[in-house]
This record gives structure tokens, C-alpha cells and sequence, in this order.
């Protein structure tokens, strides 16, 4: 498979739930494709709507998303979610949705607020960045320990692994969300993401 992304960005998420399941991969740096150029131009080729994470299966498939590819990888492999028709895989699947659908927007229309709101840029990234620390928040609440859903790690910490270091940034989910900072940890200690977590720059202390 080839897997198109940016270090540190939303296809580490992918990257590390790739590394956790052994999902052997070729990494298609394409960091600057959000702007015009040849890694947009690489991007699109795979995918017109030039987003990352990009996965070109090996038949020739392109599956994104992360969610899609989380449950994809579900499916091939154990360890990334917990037993179907357990109340354990609702959670995970009410979770899994929940951070894809309420989580990222923020992210979305906060980091370009001048593609959405160019006469009020500065208002929609402080509303934003206000509104995901209250979900975050509400996020906390669910987390069993030591994992977000107990004793084992899932899909759902691969996310948090990587999360803790987008806005508002470890030192604040350390103070406002300690459950979710430890299980961010744990997963990033995890011996099979240690090339992952050095590729993409997150440190585990």
C-alpha cells in the first residue's frame, strides 16, 4: 500500500494504528499540499479532493478518512477495536464517530478561518479553539483508564496519541484532561509505534 500524509499532522493518527496492527506501507510525504504546488499536484492525482490521510490499497483502491480506514482495519485485524456486538464496541463506535464529527470541524474551520469567516477570522478561531476544549472536556469524562475504553488500547488511543499535541497542547490536556493525557501516553509507549512516534516528531515525556 502506498499512504500519502504529514508528519505530525491527521494521517499519523493512520500511521500509527498501521504500526500497531503491522500493516505494511509505503509513506508518500506530501506535507505542503494544502497550498498550490507539486505535493498538492501529487495528492490529487490519488485523490481530487486532496486530503490526508490518503491510502492506495494494493488492488488500486483509495480509501480516506480516518474513521473508514480505522474500521477497514478493524475488520483485518484484532487489537484496533473491541469485540462486535459488545457494549464495549458501541462505545467505540460512538466515540470513534463522535471525534470525527465534533473534534475535527474545529480543526477545520479554525486553522483557516479566512476560507470561512474572512471578515471575522480572529472571532471564528477563538470560538473554535473554545469549543473543542469543551468537548475535549466532555471526552474526558468517558475515559475508562488505563486505555480511553479500559484495559485494552484501541483505535480510539491511537487517535489520542497524536491529539495531545494539536491545540490546546499537551500542558493544557495534562491540567483539564488527565485520563485522556495518560492513555495519549501509555499508547505512545507502546514499543510497536516507536519508529511511528519518531517519524512524526511526538515525544512520549
Amino acid at each position: 500500500m502506498k499512504f500519502y500524509g504529514v508528519p505530525a499532522w491527521g494521517s499519523a493518527i493512520v500511521e500509527t494504528m498501521l504500526a500497531l496492527v503491522g500493516e505494511p506501507y509505503d509513506f508518500v510525504d506530501v506535507e505542503g499540499f494544502d497550498h498550490p504546488g507539486a505535493a498538492q499536484d501529487r495528492l490529487a492525482g490519488v485523490n481530487p479532493l486532496r486530503q490526508v490521510p490518503t491510502l492506495v490499497l494494493d488492488d488500486g483502491d483509495v480509501l480516506t478518512e480516518t474513521a473508514a480506514i480505522a474500521l477497514w482495519l478493524a475488520e483485518r485485524h484484532a487489537g484496533l477495536a473491541p469485540a462486535s456486538g459488545s457494549a464495549e464496541h458501541r462505545r467505540f463506535l460512538h466515540l470513534l464517530i463522535w471525534i470525527v464529527a465534533n473534534v475535527y470541524p474545529t480543526f477545520t474551520y479554525g486553522d483557516y478561518p479566512k476560507r470561512w469567516a474572512p471578515s471575522a477570522q480572529d472571532e471564528l478561531t477563538n470560538a473554535t479553539n473554545a469549543h473543542r476544549e469543551r468537548l475535549y472536556r466532555w471526552l474526558e469524562e468517558q475515559v475508562v483508564g488505563p486505555y480511553v475504553l479500559g484495559e485494552q488500547a484501541s483505535a480510539l488511543d491511537c487517535y489520542a496519541a497524536v491529539m495531545i499535541d494539536w491545540r490546546p497542547g499537551r500542558e493544557w490536556f495534562a491540567d483539564n484532561t488527565p485520563r485522556l493525557f495518560a492513555a495519549a501516553k501509555l499508547m505512545r509507549r507502546d514499543l510497536r509505534l516507536a519508529a511511528v512516534m519518531a517519524h512524526n516528531k511526538l515525544t512520549i515525556d
